[in-house]
């Protein structure tokens, strides 16, 4: 079931293309690691669960593992640069597995971008609401 987009992500996340492609800064890889960049994703391209775990963001829980909601570090440098506690980290469930798996949406406070990684955090796509 697709639900509407919130009107403040869709020009929130456009907000933060247009600040990256003018200038903005990205964190920087960590050191010997390869350069990494976010991609996106269409909405309507991901997986049943991530639309399962937006609307459950959007109405503040309850989330189904004690680490959703908390701080995500960025350890691996590939979002944009922000101060400690400005992301936070939500799971998507894996069919048929028993672990909270590898896949996430990350959230930015500031600019409420939601980014996708279905790799821990090896790679991530800013969500894009308007495809």
């Amino acid at each position: 079931m697709r639900f509407p987009p919130r009107a403040s992500r869709i020009g929130a996340a456009a907000a933060l293309l247009s600040a990256l492609l003018v200038g903005g800064t990205v964190s920087a890889a960590p050191a010997g690691a390869a350069a990494q960049s976010v991609g996106s994703i269409c909405y309507g391209d991901l997986p049943s669960q991530a639309y399962d775990t937006l609307r459950l963001i959007e109405q503040g829980g309850p989330y189904p593992y004690t680490q959703d909601g908390s701080v995500f570090q960025n350890r691996e440098g590939i979002l944009p640069g922000q101060p400690t506690g400005y992301y936070h980290e939500y799971t998507v469930k894996t069919p048929n597995v028993s672990t909270r798996g590898a896949r996430r949406i990350v959230t930015g406070e500031e600019y409420q971008e939601d980014y996708y990684t279905a790799d821990h955090y090896a790679s991530f796509d800013l969500i894009d609401y308007d495809c």
